[in-house]
């Protein structure tokens, strides 16, 4: 079992930045396929960002390409999306999510733990 607690969310003006983190505890972190979802209201959770555990395969949904960049410590059982460049329309609840396996994956079905999400808002 891994348990998955998301930080970092908040309010941020259209530009800003900010950076979220995932800490992992439980089975061996680095085994782990980390991955970052988000849930607008009204929408479904989609995918924004995965990467595996060494962090040479990584995957952008195009929404966020260029302006997010997702990393992990393995050391530190955490992984963290930095999101630059903010826009109203990336105002959600961002999920970090993890899965056991060697190819990163943007199916969220596919991901096994979740984490309880946190609320990022950016103001026009």
């Amino acid at each position: 079992q891994v348990q998955l607690v998301e930080s970092g969310g908040g309010l941020v003006q259209a530009g800003g930045s900010l950076r979220l983190s995932c800490a992992a505890s439980g089975r061996t972190f680095s085994n782990y396929i980390m991955g970052w979802f988000r849930q607008a209201p009204g929408k479904e959770r989609e995918f924004i960002a995965a990467l595996n555990w060494s962090g040479g395969s990584i995957t952008y949904a195009d929404s966020v390409k260029g302006r997010f960049t997702i990393s992990r410590d393995n050391a530190k059982n955490t992984a963290y999306l930095q999101m630059n460049s903010l826009k109203p329309e990336d105002t959600a609840v961002y999920y970090c999510a993890g899965r056991r396996g060697i190819s990163v994956t943007t199916e969220r079905i596919r991901y096994d733990y979740w984490g309880q999400g946190t609320q990022v808002t950016v103001s026009s």
